[in-house]
C-alpha cells in the first residue's frame, strides 16, 4: 500500500483558514468598533457641523476643539459630574451591592437563589429607557415615593430637582448590579469549602474569613468586574438624559450628556467628537490603572 507522507505544516497554510474562520468577527469589529473610533479621531480635529457651511466644507482645525474644550467651564463641570456618577453608582454602588447579594446567597438552597437572582436580573434585562421612565414615575413630585411619604405625614420632595444626582445614581445601581452579582456568585461558588474549614479550625471568625479567604481568592473577579462597570458607567446616556436632561443647572450633565448636547443640540459635531475622544481616553486610562493595580497585588 502506498503510504501518504505527512507534509509539514507551514504558517501560511494555517493562517489562511484561520483568517477565513475569523473573517465575520473581524468584519464586524472593523465596521462597528475600529471604523467609528477612526472617524471619531478624524472628526475631532475638524470643524464639522450638522448645519451651515461647515457641514458641506469640512476644515481641519488641529487642536482647536481640544483647546476650546479645556477652556470651557461646562466641560470641567461635566467631568466632576462624571466622576461622582461613576464612583457612586458604579465603582461603589454596583460593585458593593452585587457582592453583598452574591455573598448572602452563597450556599443557600436553589429555590431561594433562583427567586432572588431572577428578581435582580429583571432590572438588568429591562431597557434603559424603561428604567428611566419608571424611576421618573417613582420620583417626580406626584410620584409613588411622594405618595408614600404623604401617607406617613411627610411633605413631598422634588427628588429630581433637589437631589438629581442621588436619583440617577440609585436608578443606575438598581439596573446594573445584576452583572456584578452574577460574576461574584460564580467566583464565590468556585472557592473550595476546605479553605473555609481550615480558616474556621484556625479560629477565624466570619469577618476574618471574608477578609483573608474570600476577598483574596476572588480579587481577579473584583478587578475584572471593576473594568466592565467603569466602561459601562462611563457610557450611560439614556438613563441620565431621560430622567434629568443633564439638569438642573448641569448637575447631572456627565460627559456623554455634554457630548450629545454639543454634537446634536448645538450641531457642533467636531466639538462633540472631541468630547467623545476624551471619554474614550478616560476609559482606557482607568482600565490600565486597574490592570496595573491587579499586577501589583499579584506580585
Amino acid at each position: 500500500m502506498t503510504q501518504v507522507k505527512n507534509q509539514p505544516t507551514t504558517k501560511r497554510s494555517v493562517l489562511l483558514p484561520t483568517l477565513l474562520f475569523l473573517s465575520p468577527s473581524l468584519i464586524l469589529l472593523v465596521v462597528f468598533f475600529i471604523g467609528p473610533v477612526i472617524m471619531t479621531v478624524f472628526f475631532s480635529f475638524t470643524d464639522f457641523s450638522l448645519t451651515g457651511t461647515t457641514a458641506r466644507e469640512v476644515s481641519f482645525v488641529g487642536f482647536d476643539n481640544f483647546t476650546n474644550l479645556f477652556k470651557d467651564h461646562r466641560f470641567f463641570s461635566s467631568v466632576n459630574a462624571t466622576w461622582i456618577f461613576l464612583l457612586a453608582s458604579g465603582i461603589i454602588g454596583q460593585q458593593l451591592l452585587g457582592f453583598v447579594v452574591a455573598f448572602l446567597m452563597q450556599r443557600k438552597n436553589k429555590l431561594f437563589r433562583k427567586v432572588v437572582g431572577a428578581t435582580i436580573m429583571a432590572g438588568w434585562v429591562t431597557p434603559e429607557l424603561i428604567v428611566a421612565i419608571s424611576f421618573v414615575m417613582l420620583l417626580h413630585d406626584g410620584g409613588t415615593v411622594n405618595a408614600l411619604l404623604g401617607s406617613l405625614g411627610f411633605n413631598p420632595v422634588s427628588w429630581l430637582y433637589e437631589y438629581p444626582m442621588i436619583s440617577v445614581v440609585i436608578a443606575n445601581i438598581w439596573q446594573g448590579s445584576a452583572l456584578s452579582m452574577l460574576m461574584f456568585q460564580s467566583a464565590l461558588d468556585s472557592i473550595p469549602d476546605a479553605l473555609y474549614e481550615a480558616a474556621e479550625i484556625d479560629g477565624a471568625g466570619p469577618w476574618k474569613r471574608l477578609l483573608h479567604v474570600t476577598l483574596p481568592v476572588i480579587k481577579g473577579t473584583i478587578f475584572t468586574n471593576l473594568v466592565i462597570i467603569t466602561l459601562s458607567t462611563l457610557g450611560v446616556f439614556t438613563l441620565l438624559y431621560t430622567m434629568t436632561g443633564g439638569g438642573p443647572v448641569g448637575r447631572t450633565s456627565t460627559l456623554p450628556v455634554f457630548m450629545y448636547e454639543q454634537a446634536f443640540v448645538n450641531y457642533r459635531l467636531g466639538y462633540g467628537t472631541a468630547i467623545a475622544l476624551v471619554i474614550l481616553v478616560f476609559g482606557i486610562l482607568l482600565s490600565l490603572i486597574y490592570i496595573r493595580l491587579l499586577r501589583v497585588k499579584n506580585d
